[in-house]
């Protein structure tokens, strides 16, 4: 197998937009010219395509065959989709290129979240038999394992504030953000609960977006980018789906995938954390220490389009790495309730 390195990625801002359909395709057709003009690439040089979305988000079967509308119909394209996050629609398509079985690879992702009651869509992830039915939507379920971390003495609400102020503040440099500004965490604890303990701070806002991320080989990464961000590690592990057979405490999943990936020594970490408890855990869970720079765009609490958001976590890291200001960064990609599955991409601006 060789290797592969990010090349390209792009954007759309996350807001909630009333000129995107449910498809997408208003999204994406701005950001696959935006990647394609900033890498040299036209659409027929893409050798693999994968997508991630969600039918049950759009509220239709086959919901991403209209997303196909934004690739076009010639010239005949090689694609395939995962209903997850589009983070694991680029684990497919690095697995792809590894093979030789294509040499530029683009994973897109995209989601119309105010379309929908996004926490009632996703109490559909719970256990179908014996929660499901009783429809604690994603925010309780949320709720519940921030209390338990309360009553552990693992956090306080002080640092859940903590995080979302230094998010907010850090998302005055991210154009593409939905939320910023510059407020203490203080101000933040006065204002009311939405799910005891969390309050509208510690939950990522709902908003539209989408993103997309190319990768190619190492026989052309060099000439579609003058500082490749080449993928060192790259893994994804899953814990229990049922929220009585796990710690919620304990996150083994990401934890396995980032020693997996080979997570150790990196800068930099853009992780998809929709609460701001989760942070604290991923932290722990992947070995962050306090030197490595964590969300510096702010991350999913300042902007968190569904089936995309995982997949910019892991282009902004590779732009960090392309861009020089890391030599070693970490991407992470999360889905199912209270971090049940977790992606890691591990990357670099030397080739291993």
């Amino acid at each position: 197998m060789s290797a592969a390195a990010v090349v390209g990625f792009a954007q759309s801002p996350c807001r909630v937009r009333e000129d995107a359909t449910t498809s997408g395709v208003e999204m994406l057709v701005p950001i696959f010219a935006e990647v394609f003009r900033a890498c040299g690439l036209t659409k027929s040089d893409i050798g693999f395509w994968c997508s991630g979305s969600s039918d049950y988000l759009a509220g239709r079967a086959f919901s991403f065959v209209s997303a196909v509308d934004a690739i076009g119909a010639v010239p005949p394209a090689m694609e395939s989709h995962v209903e997850m996050d589009a983070a694991w629609a680029l684990y497919e398509a690095w697995a792809k290129v590894l093979t030789g079985e294509a040499e530029i690879a683009l994973a897109y992702g995209f989601g119309k979240s105010s379309g929908a009651e996004l926490r009632r869509v996703l109490a559909l992830q719970l256990d179908p038999y014996l929660v499901a039915p009783l429809w604690p939507d994603s925010v309780s379920v949320a709720a519940l394992q921030a209390r338990l971390g309360l009553e552990a003495g693992r956090w306080t609400e002080k640092d859940m504030a903590e995080v979302a102020a230094r998010s907010r503040a850090a998302a005055l440099g991210n154009p593409h953000a939905q939320v910023s500004g510059s407020v203490t965490a203080g101000d933040l604890l006065a204002r009311p609960y939405v799910a005891e303990p969390l309050r509208a701070h510690d939950c990522a806002p709902v908003g539209d977006g989408a993103a997309v991320v190319i990768i190619a080989s190492a026989a052309r990464a060099r000439e579609l980018c003058e500082r490749p961000a080449w993928i060192s590690g790259f893994a994804h592990q899953v814990d229990s789906g049922s929220l009585g057979a796990r710690d919620l405490l304990a996150v083994p999943s990401a934890a396995g995938a980032a020693s997996a990936a080979g997570a150790g020594s990196v800068e930099l970490a853009e992780l998809h954390a929709p609460f701001s408890h989760q942070e604290l855990l991923l932290r722990s869970a992947l070995g962050l220490g306090e030197g490595v720079a964590v969300n510096p765009s702010g991350g999913a609490l300042c902007g968190n389009p569904m089936f995309a958001a995982g997949l910019a976590r892991i282009g902004l890291a590779a732009r960090a790495v392309m861009s020089g200001r890391a030599s070693r960064a970490l991407g992470h990609a999360t889905s199912g309730p209270a971090l049940q599955q977790n992606l890691v991409c591990v990357l670099s601006g030397e080739a291993s």
